[in-house]
């Protein structure tokens, strides 16, 4: 009798063990994961950051895009492609990717235009 208790005792404990070891990899996994991902909202993001890369010549706008993979994206519409702004514009933002798209200058169209 007790040796089927010590039996069932053991198994319990394995399998507890096993769970354990699962729940404990998948947590760093996810702790990983936080890298890219962020905890903050994309729309935190922008407000955050939004007036820094808007004061980096060539930046004509910012706003909030997807990548091809449909995550969210920070989008900085640039004028040009120059060395500054490659320099200056960070690859991720709170763990949300910089998409730098190429648009020209931005201009206002005039009221009398329907």
């Amino acid at each position: 009798m007790f040796g089927s208790i010590k039996l069932i005792i053991a198994w319990i404990l394995v399998f507890m063990f096993a769970f354990t070891t699962v729940n404990c990899s998948k947590k760093v996994e996810d702790q990983q994961g936080e890298a890219t991902m962020s905890s903050k909202s994309i729309q935190d993001v922008l407000k955050e950051h939004g007036r820094t890369l808007m004061d980096i010549p060539g930046v004509e706008g910012v706003g909030q895009g997807l990548t091809d993979d449909d995550q969210d994206c920070v989008r900085v519409f640039v004028s040009s492609m120059t060395p500054e702004v490659k320099k200056q514009v960070p690859k991720t933002l709170d763990g949300y990717p910089v998409i730098i798209e190429v648009t020209g200058e931005f201009k206002a169209l005039d009221d009398d235009q329907d």
